[in-house]
């Protein structure tokens, strides 16, 4: 080797420790000042009750500000972009739903989310419903497709959205029971289950929480979760993964840092997660918003999301959705 190629060898061996070193120290000091936890949809919605919740849990815990900062749009792809170019310090992190791994396929975007975003901890599991109007002669999933069956493309169903899980759903449920009806998109869950009481639409996938009040009153029967084990808040309801295996739709909330943030960030952070999952009033507060705790390691994470983004892609693609 020449004079040169050992210099430059060494110069690289020594750089590539003191990138370690630096990484290392980051993660030994993290956090040392106030942080964001960028949620990217609008006040009031599960992701900013949730973030807010574990900003307050993460500022109690550490000793420093972390603060919660609605950045909305593009279906929580502005936010989510904010996060994937900031600066891989611990300082920006994301609060994000499923609609990431949607958006990863329906979306054109300036940043890879597989790549450019750091796994750090699954955070909530929130099923869907498969509901009906009181009008649909159907008790059950079974009746429910026979009846889709015998008039087809007659019934209607509402979505969030075009694009949103909920009608990601409609279109899974179209192709496993081998039905055909009518999606009609609505913009945004509110006028979705404006629309279901009034009885425009025959049925619709949505959250317990926007739900359970229209259950009780009878304004609308529940015939099937779209978990893969059963609802806790209704118990006896079946899994349409029980009738058509590997049905699974999970509008979860997980949290993520930029991609090239240390893995000493991530695992503290990660470790911050599990012990605010631990506390009574982060599960209560969970619960009482349809949803179940659901921590993970990075890893798990990573893993999970991979396997969102790839079950949605193919959605995507053999039913033609196309983003609003």
């Amino acid at each position: 080797m020449s004079y040169r190629g050992l210099l430059g060898g060494l110069l690289a061996g020594a750089l590539a420790m003191a990138l370690f070193a630096f990484n290392a120290a980051q993660g030994q000091g993290w956090p040392t000042r106030p942080a964001r936890v960028i949620v990217p949809f609008a006040p009031g919605g599960g992701s900013d009750l949730q973030g807010r919740l574990f900003a307050k849990k993460f500022t109690e815990n550490m000793g420093q500000s972390f603060v919660a900062e609605n950045r909305s749009g593009a279906g929580g792809m502005v936010g989510a972009e904010i996060v994937a170019k900031a600066p891989p310090d611990g300082y920006a992190i994301l609060f994000m739903s499923a609609a990431l791994a949607v958006n990863t396929t329906l979306t054109k975007l300036s940043f890879d989310p597989l790549k450019d975003l750091a796994p750090v901890s699954r955070v909530s599991s929130v099923p869907m419903l498969l509901v009906v109007h009181p009008s649909v002669p159907a008790r059950n999933v079974k009746e429910f497709v026979a009846l889709a069956k015998r008039n087809k493309g007659k019934l209607n169903a509402a979505s969030n959205g075009s694009g949103t899980t909920s009608h990601l759903a409609i279109e899974m449920l179209k192709q496993a029971a081998g039905i055909d009806v009518v999606h009609i998109p609505y913009k945004g869950g509110g006028a979705a289950v404006i629309a279901m009481m009034a009885g425009e639409v025959d049925f619709r996938f949505t959250t317990a929480i926007a739900s359970l009040q229209h259950i009780r009153a009878g304004r609308v029967r529940p015939i099937a979760v779209t978990s893969t084990k059963p609802f806790a808040l209704l118990p006896g309801m079946p899994t349409l993964d029980s009738i058509y295996p590997g049905f699974e739709v999970d509008n979860w909330y997980a949290i993520f840092l930029p991609g090239a943030t240390p893995k000493d960030i991530v695992a503290k952070l990660n470790t911050e997660v599990r012990k605010a999952l631990a506390s009574a009033d982060v599960r209560d507060a969970i619960t009482a918003d349809g949803g179940e705790p659901a921590g993970s390691t990075p890893e798990e994470l990573a893993s999970y999301f991979r396997r969102e983004v790839d079950k949605y892609a193919k959605v995507i693609r053999s039913a033609h959705v196309q983003p609003e």
